[in-house]
């Protein structure tokens, strides 16, 4: 037992926290924690969760007899922190600062890199880190303009899972991934599409606030001066209409489910209205994919497509048919943010990752 190292991965999301130990790259234990909105409720704020979770992880590790003190690696998930570039960071007092305070809000994966730094310090000879958080920031100059001084475009996309795909990507193609130009399209909740330059991440559009397609659950760009126009109407509050754009927008708003399969399955079924939205989504898809490729001055060597939505052949072929001229198209379907926070934490251990300083 004593030279048994382990790395436990900590992923908290919105209702549910998911937790993982690897062995190397064996996953050993994996748990999806679901929080009804009742055990949630007398928490005001997010970080006030901190006690609940952590204490349930604890209770499950317990439970499935796996000793804390063999665990050298905890990674928990990056948080809305300031924007940084990719890459592996030791949580520090400045990282909880800003965990506990967050410059862009409040969100359940702010409680990643918390715990993580906790249950750490509670374990001779472990340490916690965060790797490639949303706020990654990699984009070049000419990509922040927006057409006005007061507003700057930022960089918040699916960072993790987009680079632990272009990775695995590059490394079935026996190449570095710091060697490639690829267009990395995340299909889930929300939808971002990345331009892939040399490993830094140039140019994507903010998934957060739902710019650029629309997707399950965003409403994607919208029309400015009808939303401006909305805004006004006095018929809506500003909480409403923010979740028209991030929550209910897109396929929820269309049909009333955030479930692209449900949809898909009522396509096949012969919905018309069906078939029109999800074909529309992917129209989206494809007309961001061709824009990212203008970034890459048509430069691509291959088209990356992951996320839930990416399981559903039909809509991955209507993205495929639109954008094959560009570059070879490649799917990698589903999202393993657990296995990408491990790996990362493998890489550690290896010695494969320089490990960063959050400022």
């Amino acid at each position: 037992m004593d030279d048994i190292i382990r790395i436990l991965a900590i992923n908290p999301g919105s209702t549910s926290t998911k937790i993982a130990v690897y062995e190397g790259e064996i996953p050993v234990f994996l748990k999806n924690l679901k929080h009804s909105s009742e055990s949630l409720e007398p928490f005001e704020k997010i970080t006030d969760q901190f006690g609940f979770r952590k204490k349930l992880i604890l209770n499950q590790l317990e439970e499935a007899g796996l000793d804390i003190q063999t665990i050298r690696i905890v990674m928990g998930r990056g948080g809305l922190l300031k924007p940084i570039e990719s890459g592996i960071y030791e949580v520090n007092d400045r990282m909880i600062h800003d965990l506990r305070n967050s410059p862009l809000g409040e969100h359940a994966s702010n409680l990643g890199g918390l715990i993580a730094h906790d249950l750490a310090a509670s374990i001779e000879g472990a340490r916690a880190f965060i790797a490639n958080p949303v706020v990654v920031d990699e984009m070049i100059d000419l990509a922040r303009f927006t057409g006005h001084p007061l507003f700057t475009r930022k960089s918040i996309f699916h960072a993790l899972n987009q680079k632990a795909v272009a990775r695995e990507h590059a490394k079935s193609a026996m190449k570095k991934y710091e060697d490639l130009n690829l267009i990395v399209v995340h299909l889930g909740g929300g939808i971002t599409i990345g331009a892939h330059r040399k490993g830094r991440v140039i140019d994507v559009n903010q998934g957060l606030d739902g710019e650029g397609p629309f997707s399950p659950e965003r409403s994607g760009t919208l029309p400015a001066g009808d939303l401006v126009r909305l805004c006004f109407s006095q018929k809506y509050s500003q909480k409403e209409i923010m979740t028209m754009i991030k929550g209910a927008g897109g396929l929820v708003a269309y049909t009333g489910t955030n479930s692209a399969y449900e949809v898909e399955m009522k396509a096949f079924e012969g919905d018309e209205k069906a078939s029109r939205f999800m074909q529309a989504m992917a129209y989206q898809v494809s007309k961001d994919i061709g824009a990212m490729a203008t970034v890459l001055e048509g430069d691509v060597d291959g088209i990356v497509i992951t996320g839930g939505v990416a399981n559903s052949k039909w809509f991955v072929g209507l993205i495929a048919e639109r954008v094959k001229f560009i570059a070879p198209v490649h799917v990698y379907p589903g999202e393993d943010e657990m296995r990408a926070l491990a790996f990362n934490g493998l890489r550690i251990l290896k010695g494969e990752a320089d490990v960063k300083i959050y400022r």
